[in-house]
């Protein structure tokens, strides 16, 4: 389990997407479920952990300077996450010629990161 979508948070990482949660790690069984998973990332977005980071920097900032965190991580989600942002990055690939339906498969399997999409694009067209 990790974040797809690039997310500025202390449990996440900014750049990989990896989730710092116990029941993903050391504390996972076979019983756990994935309502149960999710449930526990959900409490996690809502109350990060900062003294058990997956980011340090994301953490120092949130723990040094929590105005500024929130700040970062709303531009994260209007670069990243954005249903207006993302049109617009699929609009300029479907005008570079790239079918619709193949340019939001590869943005979506890149985190919306245009340029890998369009190498993505390039390379499996």
């Amino acid at each position: 389990m990790k974040f797809e979508t690039r997310i500025w948070h202390p449990n996440i990482s900014s750049q990989t997407g990896a989730i710092c949660l116990d029941i993903l790690k050391d504390e996972w069984s076979p019983a756990l479920t994935i309502r149960t998973a999710l449930l526990s990332l959900q409490a996690l977005l809502c109350a990060p952990e900062p003294n058990d980071p997956q980011d340090a920097v994301v953490a120092g900032e949130y723990k040094s300077d929590l105005k500024l965190y929130k700040k970062h991580a709303k531009e994260w989600v209007e670069k990243y996450a954005s249903p207006k942002i993302q049109e617009e990055k699929i609009k300029r690939l479907v005008d570079m010629g790239f079918a619709r339906k193949a340019v939001e498969t590869a943005l979506e399997k890149h985190g919306f990161e245009e340029e890998k999409a369009l190498e993505d694009l390039l390379t499996n067209s």
